[in-house]
């Protein structure tokens, strides 16, 4: 059972609308921010490849991460001690 189940059913209830209340606004607001890019000139597949894209570089940044922090455990420093010497940016 969720925790939801054990509230009494006004909250429970409550909170379910103000989660659908909440889904729907950011939907809402995805669909004008996708009008907008295609408004700009964008097309759906140039979305959608971009959208690929930004999953696959988010998979391999998080692989070298976990390398990074393998690698600094071994070491037996801080990962953004590693940093510098792969001339890497905090920020990266």
């Amino acid at each position: 059972p969720s925790p939801r189940s054990f509230q009494p059913n006004g909250a429970g209830e409550e909170a379910l609308w103000c989660e659908i209340k909440e889904l729907k606004r950011k939907d809402l607001a995805l669909d004008q921010e996708i009008a907008q890019l295609l408004s700009e000139g964008y097309s759906l597949e140039e979305l959608d490849k971009h959208i690929s894209l930004l999953h696959e570089y988010n998979e391999i940044k998080d692989a070298g991460q976990m390398l990074l922090g393998k690698l600094a455990v071994i070491r037996g420093v801080t990962t953004k001690q590693l940093y510098p010497e792969y001339d890497l940016g905090l920020s990266d």
